[in-house]
């Protein structure tokens, strides 16, 4: 990468321009129905959209949060997770990010070595995900405007790693109506920033307004930029039926996480019928990836990884055959 678009004064400039306030909170957004490929759809571009709904359908991914435990606890390196996925797991594409590279991601030289770490095992990137940035839909116009900029830093380090999205939350307060109108604002601006380098976001399904998939994929829609799209987590539903919600965004999805807590005797998951949710998922026209993302305490995190990996390999098979 060199220096973004000038070095740091063009940097410097091309935020304040982003940061700007636009006319996102002046537009009645809540009265729009414009689709998601609606509006804005040159905003993506053809190598971002190809990078991110990966070749293979189902492509299945390592999500750096399947190690959580023993990243915290300093018995991993988060530098080394590549390595760790290719030669641990045999899996080729990984999902960074949680609390684990937020020492690093300013660091310029620190991505620079896990980018040449990936690369020296034949490992890409497809997503980095963002936590403790503050909230894209915060009701206080300047916190709204420091979470947006929060992230900057990170589409950067996502950037440099090869992947072609962040994912991030829709955190904000208020009715649910006003939520939409708040997180909608803070999406398209940091949109705007993100499509300088052909970046995409995905948005999680985490928090109580996200969690309900409707106001997630109506959310998406008011947005309507074909370079922000959902990343549902199955185990970010809450009360919301997880079957229902994966129908409503499987259109509007380009990566998934497949949170898992435990096996039955067969090697299923015990919360989650991925048999049934995957097929509603490829009916609905996802045909992205599916990130690992064991969260389990039942057995040791590379062996909850491996029972992970077993049990979407058999249902993709099922699915895609």
């Amino acid at each position: 990468m060199s220096g973004h678009h000038g070095g740091h004064a063009g940097r410097r400039s091309s935020r304040r321009a982003v940061l700007r306030t636009t006319t996102a909170l002046a537009v009645p957004l809540l009265g729009r129905c414009a689709g998601l490929h609606g509006g804005r759809a040159d905003a993506a571009s053809p190598s971002a959209a190809v990078g991110i709904a990966a070749a293979a359908r189902l492509r299945i991914v390592l999500a750096q949060w399947s190690f959580q435990r023993m990243l915290l606890a300093g018995e991993a390196d988060p530098l080394d997770f590549p390595r760790l996925a290719r030669r641990q797991f045999d899996i080729d594409a990984v999902a960074y990010g949680g609390p684990f590279l937020k020492a690093h991601v300013g660091d310029p030289d620190s991505i620079a070595d896990l980018a040449s770490r990936a690369s020296d095992e034949g490992v890409a990137g497809v997503v980095l995900t963002c936590e403790g940035l503050g909230r894209l839909g915060d009701p206080d116009d300047k916190a709204r405007t420091q979470a947006i900029e929060n992230h900057f830093p990170w589409v950067e380090a996502a950037k440099r790693l090869g992947c072609p999205a962040v994912r991030v939350e829709a955190g904000s307060a208020g009715t649910p109506d006003e939520q939409q109108r708040l997180v909608a604002d803070g999406l398209i601006r940091l949109a705007e920033y993100a499509a300088q380098m052909d970046m995409t976001l995905l948005v999680s399904n985490h928090g109580t307004a996200a969690s309900d998939a409707t106001w997630l994929a109506g959310l998406l829609r008011h947005v309507g930029r074909a370079d922000v799209h959902a990343m549902p987590d199955t185990g970010a539903f809450g009360d919301y039926d997880r079957y229902r919600g994966m129908k409503e965004l499987a259109p509007l999805a380009r990566g998934l996480c497949a949170t898992c807590h435990e096996f039955d005797a067969e090697g299923g998951e015990v919360r989650t019928d991925y048999a049934r949710l995957l097929r509603i998922a490829t009916d609905g026209g996802f045909r992205g990836w599916v990130a690992i993302a064991y969260s389990g305490r039942a057995l040791p995190e590379p062996e909850g990884v491996r029972a992970t990996k077993r049990m979407l390999e058999r249902v993709r098979h099922a699915v895609v055959d």
